[in-house]
């Protein structure tokens, strides 16, 4: 059985979103994303895209 828990759910996916081009995870306000405030750490590029769940 597999139970989700909400709590571990939003842990790991709630305003989580990947650097489309090095591939860093980076946590973020989803409007400042949208409005490209929001830079990565490591390569300085404003495009992301949101973490994928996996099945």
């Amino acid at each position: 059985m597999s139970t989700k828990i909400p709590e571990a759910i939003n842990r790991l996916f709630k305003n989580m979103f990947i650097c489309e081009r090095c591939k860093t995870k980076i946590r973020a306000d989803p409007q400042k994303v949208l409005k490209g405030k929001v830079r990565c750490r490591k390569c300085g590029k404003a495009q992301f895209r949101v973490l994928k769940k996996s099945k």
